[in-house]
């Protein structure tokens, strides 16, 4: 309260108290290592990086993992961030 008796309100964190957001500050803290917990981080980012423009994570990393195994030119990377890429193996 201030001093003359209105409540203050504190701007919420955005999403702090969201269940995804806690359940995900829990299990963060068993990446079992620095390098594991740098790793996890890493996969958080794409999937949120994934999911802010609209992409379904998983279909998304399993076609860019299997094009980089399929030798797609490290000089054209740019076209398989989320907000270049268009899936080439469509399941029926």
């Amino acid at each position: 309260m201030d001093a003359i008796g209105n409540e203050l309100l504190f701007p919420a964190r955005h999403g702090q108290n969201e269940r995804m957001i806690a359940l995900g500050r829990k299990n963060h803290l068993f990446a079992g290592s620095d390098g594991g917990g740098v790793r996890w981080a890493t996969v958080c980012s794409l999937i949120a990086t994934a999911k802010l423009n609209n992409v379904e994570p998983f279909a998304w990393l399993r076609d860019v993992l299997q094009r980089m195994t399929d030798g797609h030119p490290a000089s054209r990377l740019d076209e398989l961030l989320p907000w270049n890429w268009q899936p080439t193996h469509v399941k029926p």
